[in-house]
């Protein structure tokens, strides 16, 4: 009994391992770190092989071919969570501010951020400010805190960016 509980917890923690790699190993080949993405997918087909056969090995268990499933689903929780802690690359934030940009756009720059301001019109024809700032994703919870402290109506969509050539934001990373 003991060699069958163990088998199905090996199987649900390998899937773990296995998903959660492979969101990484995507999400470094999207930002162009395929280098560090080939390493991951080596031990991620590696933990596949192994959760596979186990399964394979043991189909007249339908346990294991649960915890398959709910290794799998847990791996896609894991693998996200792990991510956001990771926070690795830039985004692009839009502001559309209903205060006509107010001094949203001075503010963020006495905070350090590059912000390029532009003129737009609201579906009502109203006159807006659309910014635009680039920056690390890991710092991106506070630059929506304070967007929404100063406009808590203020339209926002933030963007990847995948690389980041020459302006203000280069020069502040050079630094």
């Amino acid at each position: 009994m003991l060699a069958v509980i163990m088998t199905m917890l090996a199987i649900f923690f390998a899937k773990i391992a296995h998903v959660s790699m492979g969101t990484l190993r995507i999400i470094y080949l999207t930002r162009g770190q395929s280098k560090i993405a080939a390493a991951i997918g080596f031990f991620e087909v590696i933990i596949y092989l192994l959760a596979l056969s186990m399964t394979l090995s043991n189909i007249d268990q339908w346990q294991n071919v649960l915890f398959y499933g709910l290794g799998f689903a847990t791996g896609n929780l894991v693998g996200s969570w792990i991510e956001e802690k990771i926070a690795f690359g830039y985004v692009q934030v839009q502001i559309v501010s209903r205060e006509n940009g107010g001094h949203l756009d001075e503010s963020l720059r006495e905070l350090g951020y590059g912000v390029t301001a532009m003129p737009c019109y609201g579906m009502e024809g109203a006159h807006r400010t659309s910014l635009q700032v680039l920056l690390k994703r890991k710092e991106l919870p506070g630059l929506l805190k304070k967007i929404k402290d100063f406009d808590p109506e203020a339209f926002i969509s933030i963007y990847d960016t995948r690389k980041i050539m020459g302006g203000y934001f280069s020069r502040m990373k050079a630094k």
